[in-house]
This record gives C-alpha cells, structure tokens and sequence, in this order.
C-alpha cells in the first residue's frame, strides 16, 4: 500500500540579475523582487524553486550580481531548509561557470545544471539530469527533468541519434522522460525544467533570439504525457503554450519597454497525483513592481503636456527613479537643445529619461512617408538586414536564420574561451 504525496514548488525564470537598463543599474530593483520572493518563500514554504533559466544578463555576470544570487539562496535556506532550489542556466548564462560554485550551492540545498554531459562510451550523462524533490519528512515526492539551453555543440556528434540538432533534441527529450518514469512510482509527480523557445509563445524584443540548427521555436510535442507539468523559461511573458500544465513563468521585472503591460509573477504549483484530472493547479503570484517605465508616443506639443502631467515627488536615489522613452512626431526638424526641453518638462527627480526616438512626418501628413530616427546601435540581425539590402538582396527568412545560426556560434565560441 502506498500513500499519495502531493508537491508544491515555485516556478520562476528569466531574472537576468547584473542587468544595466539604459546603463542604469537593476541592482535595486532586483533586490527588491528578491526580497518580496523571499518573503513568499517564507509564508508558503514550498517543497522546491524552480529558477528556468537566465539566472544572470551576461555569461560573466559582476560580483555584485552573483553576490546578489548566493546571498538569496542563504537567505531562503534559513527560512526554509527544508526546500530545493534548482536552476537551470539559460542562454545568457554560462553553463559551466554557474556549475563551478556547485560545493557552495549544496550548502544551501540547491542544485544547478549548466550543460549537457555524457558518458565515456557515448551515452547520455542521465544521473544528473534527472533531480529528486523531496518533502520535509525527506520522501521523494516528485521527479525533475532538468534541461539547460542546449548548444548544438553540446549535444550533436555523439552518436547515431545526434546526427543533427533536431534529432539529438527529441533524443535528449526521449531518453530523460523514459529514465524519469522508469524511476518514478504512481505516487510521485514528474516535472520537466527547460529554457528554450516553444512554438506558439509570444515573445517581446527584449529576448535573444536562440536558433538550433536552423530552428528557433521548439515543439511541445517534444513533453510525454506523463509529464505533470512542464516549467520553461526564456521568454519574458508569463503564458501558457498548448496546455495549462506547460508554462512560461516570464521575468520578474520588465526588461524592456515592450513589456510594460506585462503582468511579472511567480507560479506556484501544486501537483497532487492521486487525481486523475486536474492534477495540477496554479496561482500567480503578482510581483509588485517597483520601478515603473512610461513609453510617450505623441506629437511633439503633446508630448511636453503629458511630461508635465506625470506624477510629481521626488525620489533622492536615482536607481528608485522611473524610466521614460519619449518616441515624438514632427513635421519639422527639433531645435538642438530638445532633449533639455524634455528634461524640464518632467517632474524634478523622480524620473530618468533613458531614450528618446523621432518619427519624421511630412508637411502631407502621409503616413506612407513616416521616417522612424532610432538614437540606440542596430542588433546583429538588424545590422545584417541593412547590409543586405543595400547589397540588392532581400534577406529573407531561412537566410536570417542562417546567419543567427552563425552569431549564436560565435558566441558560443567566445563563452567556452572565456570558461576555459
């Protein structure tokens, strides 16, 4: 006879800790998040935190930023021993520099995987991909498939099944959730962890943009049905992608201007195996926000009204103050103190104006002969299409992917220098 046991965990991702905005620092903003988690944590005293990835901005996060991270995990470790983190790294984190502090980590009941190992004889390294949970009475309650971003040059060349990125992925996939449910009993929950890109999400443009040979969105169809409940990370708004139980958790803060309408939460999750429907239920946990961003978008007469009419007060720590993007319309050219103007025109030191963008219009008012005047560098891609059209080509779909296929080589590259 065998008793049912229910798991609850905390499911997060995306919190791009070290992160400058604008080159303004998160640091405060962050800490704030942390200490509102932290918080929860204590309230609630779940059995484990799921982080999917994307832990740090850059793969050579500061000092500060990693003290940020450690300081975390003590502080939940005091409030609540008895729970599991485990993090996965994402692709703006360094997979085996977010391994390397894995003695540390163990003192804090946390668990990191940062890249894909294998065996001497070729096989897939499975005893560290698949993570116990256990609740306080320390009974295994569910099982943890952990699958880091996967590199094309991690998980390729092996053996006949990884042939290619798309073969050596549904290999990965098969072969965990095959172990996992060889290890689990009928009692005992199974969860799947992963940082990619899903087909169907909708992204904003703050995400990288992560391509595996030749292909950026991965298929759901990849999670065995036996999976409770798939916990992904990568893209920055919170949602599910197919079915209730497989969901992005989405970023703790918004990350760019894009995402200012974005409802940041954390998900807690309860699986209770013993049913056999609704297994699994969910709650958002609304992350207050804390510093807010302000997009204006009008006619440059229109625009120094509403500047004016922003909430007044001043806030004497200038990482506290709000962000604000002013993207104007003009028939005519700006006069060349403008942005000066505009910073009159705010509210004295509550806000920070960090962009600042012109539409052109024509004395027609045509909408067809609207110019658009960007002040911030061209991404990669967006560099290569202008290159490319100026050659006389069109860069259509397969070639931009192909050619983010080369950045995200390169970058691979310039991370495994840096970590050797």
């Amino acid at each position: 006879m065998f008793y049912f046991m229910t798991v609850r965990f905390f499911h997060t991702s995306d919190w791009h800790l070290g992160q400058f905005f604008y080159n303004h620092s998160r640091h405060y903003e962050h800490e704030q998040f942390l200490a509102w988690l932290l918080e929860q944590i204590k309230q609630k005293q779940p059995h484990a935190l799921l982080i999917a990835g994307d832990i740090f901005d850059v793969i050579n996060p500061s000092s500060q930023a990693q003290k940020q991270l450690y300081q975390f995990l003590a502080d939940t470790h005091e409030l609540a021993p008895h729970m599991q983190t485990l993090m996965i790294a994402g692709n703006h984190d360094s997979g085996y520099r977010i391994e390397q502090v894995e003695p540390l980590l163990a003192k804090y009941n946390a668990k990191t995987v940062g890249v894909i190992r294998w065996n001497e004889d070729n096989t897939l390294d499975l005893e560290r991909l698949i993570l116990p949970i256990y609740d306080e009475q320390k009974q295994i309650v569910a099982w943890c498939i952990a699958l880091p971003f996967l590199r094309s040059a991690e998980i390729t060349g092996f053996n006949e099944h990884t042939t290619n990125s798309q073969n050596a992925i549904a290999y990965l996939h098969q072969q965990l959730i095959e172990e996992a449910k060889r290890r689990k009993t009928d009692e005992q929950a199974l969860i799947l962890i992963s940082h990619a890109h899903m087909q169907g999400g909708e992204t904003s443009d703050s995400e990288r943009p992560i391509i595996i040979g030749n292909e950026e969105a991965l298929s759901t169809s990849l999670f065995d049905d036996s999976i409770d409940y798939v916990a992904l990370g990568h893209l920055h708004k919170p949602q599910k992608v197919g079915q209730d139980h497989i969901r992005y958790s989405g970023s703790p803060i918004p990350l760019s201007f894009s995402e200012i309408n974005y409802k940041h939460q954390v998900v807690e999750v309860t699986i209770d195996p013993s049913k056999i429907d609704e297994k699994f239920t969910f709650q958002a946990l609304h992350i207050p926000r804390t510093v807010d961003l302000f997009h204006i978008e009008d006619p440059l007469e229109q625009v120094f009204i509403e500047l004016k009419a922003l909430e007044k007060g001043e806030i004497p720590n200038i990482d506290q103050r709000h962000y604000v993007f002013i993207e104007y319309s003009t028939t005519i050219p700006p006069q060349p103190n403008l942005r000066q103007q505009f910073e009159d025109a705010l509210p004295k030191d509550r806000y920070r104006l960090v962009r600042i963008s012109r539409q052109y219009l024509s004395n027609e008012n045509n909408a067809e002969n609207k110019q658009t005047i960007h002040l911030e560098p061209p991404t990669p891609e967006k560099l290569f299409q202008q290159i490319w059209e100026k050659k006389g080509y069109h860069a259509d779909e397969e070639v931009t992917k192909d050619f983010l296929s080369l950045v995200n080589e390169a970058q691979k590259k310039l991370e495994d220098d840096q970590s050797s």
